[in-house]
């Protein structure tokens, strides 16, 4: 096992780290620093930045407009995008989707659907959680019924991210209620959202944000040409999806920046007339999260070593990251909140910070913290998650 970096990788991180440096825009990194909500504008120019350079595709090979980078060069890029603190590349659709159709996708699902994702002409979003569905997604009941050269879709989808921004959904379905196994039976159909009879209905965050939607399919006629791979072998393209969400959700160069950001605050802020970085009990804490953090690090960076030498994708392991890499996430908002006061009540004392713009960040941070309750759920709670390491990696 090697776990350190060639000359040549470090090389290439250091492009990348330079060209974010001069290419990211101003106004976007702003609002990221101050947990801004970003709206559906800024991820497309971010996007169509990244997409001109030839970088909004990692994961894609090169005769489909990706870079042609290996696995290393692939983790470098995402880690730096997120110490640099850009916008969110939009993954449903380049990390998520896109793997899928090139794996199992026809030419012509590939040749349709493939550029209008990398130049970010589509958005998509992700059909797979219901109401009584959603860790346990083989429990799923939208139904899709063959008529003719037409599924009727009928059901609901719930949390859907973005639908609201949505030109396509890749949607899980049931095409065989009576099959033996509750994953056997389902399909993998990509769904136009302007489609006669889809209804989307937001769901108000915690933190006042429209982030997420009921999406509800009342006869919703898709074409039998979007159905991706075969009819009833839907949970086969499902795990293969999986596997590269939670490879993604360790997040480790923005778990960086933010326990950088926490030391300044913390560094910053005054307890009892000295500042809060010197309080032990507090640093101490600060220490625990670092220790978490750089575990995790070395643990993405055995499952990149395993991938550089074997070539092989992650197996049921790469939970680790999913549950470990959120939890910190967690961790990191929690201290940020508590190093500002729950109410802001502390005042800066950063030279470049002035009081207006550290108010903005201390309301960024609280709907942050509310937001960020989410992450040990989402794509698996972290109980799925055991369960999934103890059965298949454990031999439970």
């Amino acid at each position: 096992m090697d776990l350190n970096f060639s000359a040549e990788e470090l090389a290439f991180r250091d492009e990348v780290r330079e060209w974010l440096a001069a290419n990211l825009p101003a106004d976007l990194k702003a609002k990221v620093a101050r947990y801004a909500e970003l709206e559906k504008e800024d991820v497309r120019r971010w996007h169509a930045i990244l997409s001109g350079k030839g970088w909004i595709a990692p994961h894609w090979p090169v005769e489909w407009g990706g870079p042609g980078w290996n696995v290393v060069q692939r983790y470098m890029f995402e880690e730096e995008c997120g110490y640099a603190g850009t916008p969110p590349i939009p993954a449903l659709a380049l990390m998520m989707c896109a793997p899928v159709l090139l794996q199992f996708g026809t030419q012509a699902q590939k040749a349709r659907f493939l550029p209008k994702i990398h130049s970010g002409e589509e958005f998509w979003c992700q059909g797979y959680s219901e109401p009584g569905a959603g860790s346990d997604l083989a429990a799923l009941k939208t139904r899709a019924v063959r008529d003719g050269d037409h599924y009727v879709v009928t059901g609901q989808k719930i949390w859907t991210t973005y639908a609201q921004w949505a030109d396509w959904m890749f949607c899980l379905v049931r095409t065989d209620p009576g099959a033996a196994k509750k994953q056997e039976g389902i399909s993998f159909l990509l769904i136009d959202m302007k489609s006669p009879g889809i209804t989307i209905r937001p769901l108000i965050l915690m933190d006042g944000t429209h982030e997420v939607n009921e999406v509800f399919f009342d006869g919703v006629r898709v074409p039998a040409g979007n159905l991706v791979h075969e009819e009833n072998k839907g949970w086969t393209v499902a795990k293969y999806l999986l596997g590269y969400e939670r490879m993604n959700s360790g997040r480790i160069g923005g778990s960086k920046r933010q326990l950088a950001r926490l030391k300044e605050l913390a560094r910053a802020q005054s307890d009892g007339g000295r500042p809060l970085y010197e309080n032990t009990r507090f640093r101490d804490r600060i220490s625990r999260v670092e220790v978490e953090l750089a575990a995790l690090e070395l643990t993405n960076l055995r499952f990149l070593d395993r991938m550089r030498r074997t070539g092989r994708p992650p197996g049921p392991e790469v939970s680790l990251l999913k549950i470990k890499g959120t939890q910190i996430q967690q961790m990191l908002t929690e201290l940020m909140l508590a190093a500002v006061g729950p109410q802001g009540q502390y005042k800066s004392r950063l030279d470049d910070d002035p009081q207006e713009e550290f108010e903005a960040l201390v309301a960024g941070l609280g709907a942050r913290y509310l937001n960020y309750r989410k992450t040990t759920i989402y794509g698996g709670s972290d109980e799925v998650q055991r369960n999934i390491l103890a059965k298949a990696w454990l031999g439970l």
